[in-house]
């Protein structure tokens, strides 16, 4: 079985409440041939001690320029080294065997472009159903902790658009599953990777500015206009029965 070496990336920015746990989660994996960049947004708290507590055992990358979420993301992508890429937001962590699991997945399915796993939220998220991809964001599992990538694929696809401030990640599958057509399948469901927590930037994006991104996006990628305006109107209405 050939050993992927595979990249995670972690994006912080004062992100010393959970930061410790993530780096650990990672260390502590069965599977030893990673590298774990960090890219750091200028933060004014603890963070950068940690990173230097665990600088041996890490990648460090101060982002001067920082623009952003996606825009960290695209500084790590770049500067990764490994053939498969994983995205790790410093709230999140991994379970132990994780990344044997996507090295096992990926020698199993030689064609295989891209990877989803389980994952726990609220509660345990699972699956990839890429015909939701037009009228739903809920086609996989998760970004974080879920999804790896071949690196020649992300190539192939692109890096995040920063045109886009939420949802830059649906973009990304868009162009991976409509426009390129590339292979993508989910774990089972017992193969879970790991924690994602709730609170982080999804659960701080105002409702409505969520979904006229998305609008933007889905007519960017080539949706039809009537469709794409439908399903604004329908969950918007769903939006608002919650709220009521």
């Amino acid at each position: 079985m050939k050993k992927y070496k595979i990249t995670i990336i972690t994006v912080t920015k004062n992100s010393e409440k959970y930061l410790k746990k993530n780096i650990e989660s990672v260390l502590a994996q069965s599977y030893k041939n990673y590298e774990h960049i960090i890219v750091d947004g200028n933060s004014s708290d603890k963070t950068i001690k940690i990173i230097k507590f665990y600088k041996k055992k890490i990648k460090y990358i101060k982002n001067r320029n920082d623009k952003g979420l996606y825009h960290a993301m695209n500084v790590g992508i770049k500067n990764s080294k490994g053939d498969i890429i994983g995205i790790l937001n410093s709230d999140d962590m991994y379970f132990k065997n994780t990344l044997k699991i996507v090295n096992k997945y990926f020698n199993l399915h030689k064609n295989l472009d891209f990877l989803f796993g389980s994952v726990y939220k609220h509660k345990l998220l699972h699956g990839f159903y890429p015909w939701k991809i037009n009228f739903s964001f809920g086609f996989y599992s998760t970004h974080s902790v879920g999804f790896f990538i071949k690196k020649k694929a992300h190539k192939k696809v692109g890096l995040y658009d920063l045109n886009f401030k939420y949802s830059a990640d649906y973009d990304l599958f868009l162009r991976m599953i409509k426009k390129h057509r590339m292979q993508g399948i989910g774990t089972n469901k017992k193969e879970i990777f790991g924690k994602f927590r709730q609170g982080g930037l999804s659960s701080r994006i105002r409702f409505i500015d969520y979904l006229r991104e998305c609008n933007k996006i889905r007519l960017k990628n080539g949706q039809n206009y009537f469709v794409v305006y439908l399903i604004y109107l329908i969950r918007c209405i769903k939006g608002i029965k919650k709220i009521i």
